[in-house]
C-alpha cells in the first residue's frame, strides 16, 4: 500500500504510542495537541516516580482492568509488560522492578524518556502541532481551534486518543464529548477513579491527624484485601491503599447510598494472638495505654479506633481486638473528579469493532483513557494508554488497506 497521510487528536501516551507505529510503518502523521506541550499528565505522574507498568505473572496483570479485562486482552497480548521494559530501554530509560513489582525507570522521572521519545517521533518526520485544540468536523476535514483562528484538515484517517477527564488543567477536560455526541455515539458517563474519598472527621481527629500515614495495614472492599498504606486528609483519606479500592468504594456509593472499607490495623497479628495480649493487661487503665500496650497501636492509627467506634474503650479484650482487626471505616463519596488520578467511564465497547474503530464513523478510531475502562495504579494505567494506541494504529492501517 502507499503511504497514508495520518492524524493523531491527543499527544498523551496513547497519541504518542499511535504515532510512532504508523510512522514505523512509513506513514505521514501529524499530532494535534490541544496544550502547548505534549503528555502533560504523563510529565506530572512521573514526578513522584514514573510508574510504566508491573512485573507481575500476566495474567493477573490483565484481570486488573475489571470489567474491560476481557476486550483490553488483545491489545494487552500485543504489548506485555516485557516489552513495555524493552522499548522503554531503547528510550534510553532503562527500568527496574520496584520490592512491590511496580517497573520504574531508573531515573524515576518522566521527563527524560518523553524527550527520547518525542525525539525518535522527530526521527520518524512525525510532525506535532500544539495549540491545536479539536472542534469537530466540517464534513471529511477536522476542524481545529488554534490561537490563529479556526482551522481545517484533510487527513487519510484518525486516531482520537483525548483522555479522559481528571486532571482538567492538565488538558482532559472532556470537551471531546460534545462532538461524538453529535456523531451518536454512546458515551458512558466519567467518574473517579483512583481517587480519595470523603469521611466525615471530628474536628479534633483532623484538626490532630491531618497528613498522617497509616502504614502496614490490610484493607478490605468488594474488590478484595490488600496491605498497604494510605493517609489521612482534612476530609477523609487517600493514598495507593484507597485508590486500589476505588472502583467497588465508588460503585457501592452509588448503589447504596453508602460504603465501608475494613481496616486491619495490624496485619500481622492473629486476632487469638491479640486478645491474649490484651487479656494480660492491667484494668482500668485508658485505652490509649491498653491500644500502645496490648496491640502496640499509637498516633493515628490508635486514634482511628476511638474515632471510628468511641466506646472502644467499653470493650472486652475479644471484642476490641475484632475491631482492631476488622475496623469499619464508613465511606461518605468520592472525592472530585478533578483530584482523581484517572477516570472511569468513556466511549462504550460497543461503539467500537474489534481494531477500536468507530462503527458509526469509518477512518476514526479511539485509543487511551477515553475509552470505558479502569485500572488501579501501579503501571496499569500507562500501559492500557501504549497498548490500546498501538492496536488502534494496527486497525487504522488494516482498515487503510481494505477501504
Amino acid at each position: 500500500m502507499t503511504n497514508s497521510n495520518f492524524a493523531i487528536i491527543g499527544g498523551g501516551p496513547a497519541g504518542l504510542a499511535a504515532a510512532e507505529l504508523l510512522a514505523q510503518h512509513g506513514h505521514d502523521v501529524t499530532i494535534y495537541e490541544a496544550m502547548p506541550t505534549p503528555a502533560r499528565k504523563f510529565l506530572m505522574a512521573g514526578k513522584s516516580g514514573l510508574n510504566i507498568t508491573h512485573n507481575e505473572e500476566f495474567d493477573q496483570f490483565k484481570s486488573r482492568y475489571g470489567r474491560a479485562s476481557a476486550a483490553l486482552a488483545p491489545a494487552l497480548d500485543d504489548l506485555m509488560p516485557m516489552d513495555i521494559r524493552r522499548w522503554a530501554n531503547e528510550m534510553g530509560a532503562e527500568t527496574f522492578v520496584g520490592s512491590s513489582g511496580r517497573v520504574f525507570p531508573r531515573a524515576m522521572k518522566a521527563s527524560p524518556l518523553l524527550r527520547n521519545w518525542l525525539g525518535r517521533l522527530n526521527d520518524l518526520n512525525v510532525t506535532l502541532k500544539t495549540r491545536h485544540r479539536w472542534a469537530g468536523f466540517d464534513g471529511d476535514k477536522l476542524v481545529f481551534d488554534t490561537p490563529e483562528g479556526m482551522v481545517k484538515a484533510q487527513h487519510d484517517g484518525t486516531i482520537l486518543a483525548l483522555g479522559g477527564t481528571s486532571w482538567p488543567r492538565l488538558g482532559g477536560n472532556g470537551d471531546w464529548i460534545e462532538y461524538l455526541n453529535q456523531l451518536d455515539i454512546d458515551i458512558a458517563p466519567f467518574q473517579p477513579a483512583n481517587c480519595g474519598f470523603v469521611v466525615e472527621w471530628s474536628d479534633h481527629f483532623k484538626e490532630k491527624f491531618a497528613g498522617a500515614p497509616i502504614k502496614s495495614v490490610g484493607a478490605t472492599s468488594d474488590f478484595g484485601t490488600q496491605l498497604g498504606e494510605f493517609v489521612i486528609t482534612k476530609n477523609g483519606v487517600e493514598g495507593s491503599l484507597i485508590y486500589h479500592h476505588s472502583a467497588a468504594l465508588r460503585d457501592a456509593i452509588a448503589e447504596k447510598g453508602r460504603a465501608e472499607l475494613v481496616l486491619d490495623l495490624v496485619p500481622g497479628q492473629t486476632v487469638e494472638k491479640l486478645i491474649t495480649r490484651l487479656e494480660k493487661q492491667k484494668p482500668k487503665q485508658s485505652l490509649s495505654n491498653l491500644l500502645r500496650k496490648g496491640a502496640k497501636l499509637t498516633g493515628a492509627k490508635a486514634a482511628l479506633v476511638r474515632e471510628v467506634q468511641p466506646d472502644a474503650g467499653k470493650r472486652t479484650p475479644a471484642e476490641l481486638a475484632q475491631l482492631i482487626k476488622a475496623l469499619p471505616l464508613p465511606i461518605i463519596a468520592p472525592q472530585p473528579i478533578t483530584h482523581a488520578i484517572s477516570s472511569a467511564g468513556g466511549v462504550k465497547w460497543d461503539e467500537m469493532d474489534s481494531n477500536y474503530m468507530l462503527k458509526k464513523r469509518p477512518g476514526l478510531f479511539v485509543a487511551g483513557e477515553m475509552i470505558d475502562w479502569e485500572a488501579p495504579t501501579g503501571g496499569y494505567l500507562i500501559t492500557a494508554c501504549l497498548a490500546t494506541g498501538r492496536a488502534a494504529a494496527s486497525g487504522l492501517m488494516q482498515w487503510a488497506i481494505r477501504k
